[in-house]
């Protein structure tokens, strides 16, 4: 029988703007380690740059339906 898989958890737009928040609030209470600053921050503009890249693929979806939207009279 083969191994189970655990179902690794869906990315979510609001769980990744929500882990930013809280990761600025850390590094603003100043209380982190300077390498920890270094690794949460890169870890932060991943995720915005994840989160700028969900959002222009909605916007481009949004655009194609209007559009389609435009030629229905």
């Amino acid at each position: 029988m083969p191994p189970s898989k655990k179902a690794s958890p869906q990315w979510s737009y609001e769980a990744a703007i929500a882990h930013i928040e809280s990761t600025v609030t850390r590094l603003e209470e100043g209380n982190l380690p300077l390498a920890e600053v270094f690794t949460e921050f890169e870890e932060a503009v991943q995720q915005l740059r994840r989160c700028k890249a969900f959002l222009q693929e909605k916007q481009q979806q949004a655009d194609l339906l209007i559009e389609t939207l435009d030629g229905v009279d």
